[in-house]
């Protein structure tokens, strides 16, 4: 058999797209395509979760992406930053404060009784998991109904506008390090304009990671908190909401609200460290923020910030403290590219794989029937 470079190809490739084309619409005539409103409602933590993996705050987007890529995570975080990528950029919005955000839900695992108090909105944290075998057969009625009904049932107008952040009271304390301003006011890093080059400020690690795949940063978190490191970090404040964002006026240059943007921000409290200059120990902090509602990413996030912040501080004695192997390694768009490239046709290489290895096995051959002789 031989194995020898080929091309063409194209009509091949044409019928594998419309082979595609069926498989989205294979449910049949009587079926009805997917609503993008649908999607970003009803799928909603999937959608959360592309929002935030393409890095492009375009829930309409979003949901096409799902639908043109059947469900495929990567494809469809894929085809959003695609799509980021060819657009201007206009204007830029100044630093935005997450305490102005519009709360639908906030908890502490650092106490009970948290400044303004915990709300725990909507989450399957308190839920079986076991399967809801009434929906196997849900009647649009009774799903109209449950929205139809929510409204009448509850009020909203108790919930204030915004609560107060936790680590502020604790920073009142004096359990916590004081703003570096500093740092606060330093440009952030531009991983949308500018490479990698390690090492990287932190703000760069934190734009890495807000965009980055959300199994690949857990994977890398779960090693440090499994033993991998030592961070073991308390949940001071995890809080979703809606975050205004603000750009200046084209005209006074005053700030003015354009919209805001589904948020989830996570900021956990770690073990105190030594004052190297005889200060008072404080804790330190680690911080995740993400589109959308996507609690295990930001709470990803969050430990291997403090990790990273370890890691550069004295050197990492693990792989989730080492920023180049973190940074370089939860992009789920990177990581998926170099994957499927080995899809790619390898005629050539491997033909030389299979040459140099007939040669060796022949002088394998060889060797074995001059010791036979002997």
């Amino acid at each position: 058999m031989g194995y020898v470079a080929i091309k063409g190809g194209g009509k091949a490739i044409a019928g594998a797209e419309k082979l595609l084309e069926f498989v989205r619409t294979r449910q049949g005539e009587s079926a009805e395509p997917l609503d993008l409103e649908t999607i970003e409602n009803q799928l909603y933590f999937l959608h959360s979760r592309i929002i935030s993996e393409g890095g492009l705050y375009h829930p309409k987007l979003a949901s096409l992406a799902i639908k043109q890529s059947l469900g495929d995570t990567l494809e469809a975080s894929f085809a959003l930053r695609a799509y980021r990528s060819t657009k201007p950029r206009l204007v830029e919005s100044p630093v935005t404060e997450t305490s102005n955000m519009r709360v639908i839900r906030r908890i502490s695992a650092s106490f009970k009784d948290i400044p303004g108090g915990q709300m725990l909105g909507a989450s399957t944290d308190y839920a079986l998991r076991l399967m809801r075998t009434e929906l196997l057969d849900e009647s649009p009625e009774a799903f109209k109904a449950v929205a139809a009904n929510w409204l009448d049932n509850n009020s909203h107008n108790e919930i204030p506008d915004t609560f107060p952040k936790v680590l502020d009271a604790l920073r009142e304390e004096g359990l916590l390090p004081p703003v570096d301003q500093a740092a606060a006011e330093k440009k952030p890093f531009d991983i949308t304009r500018e490479p990698l080059v390690f090492p990287v400020p932190r703000s760069a690690a934190l734009s890495t990671m807000a965009r980055s795949e959300t199994g690949s940063i857990l994977a890398i978190a779960y090693s440090n908190m499994r033993g991998y490191g030592d961070i073991h970090p308390t949940v001071a404040e995890l809080r979703v909401g809606y975050l205004p964002v603000m750009l200046p006026h084209p005209i006074t240059g005053e700030p003015i609200e354009v919209g805001e943007v589904l948020m989830t921000e996570c900021e956990v409290v770690a073990m105190y460290e030594d004052e190297e200059e005889g200060g008072k120990p404080t804790f330190s902090l680690g911080y995740g923020a993400c589109f959308g509602h996507n609690e295990v990413k930001a709470i990803s996030m969050s430990v291997l910030d403090r990790a990273l912040q370890s890691g550069m501080k004295n050197g990492p004695t693990n792989p989730s403290e080492d920023p180049e192997f973190v940074l370089l390694h939860i992009d789920g768009i990177d990581s998926m590219g170099f994957c499927t490239h080995y899809k790619m046709p390898h005629y050539v290489t491997f033909q030389s794989d299979m040459d140099r290895l007939r040669t060796t096995q022949d002088k394998h051959d060889d060797a074995n029937q001059g010791a036979g002789n002997v």
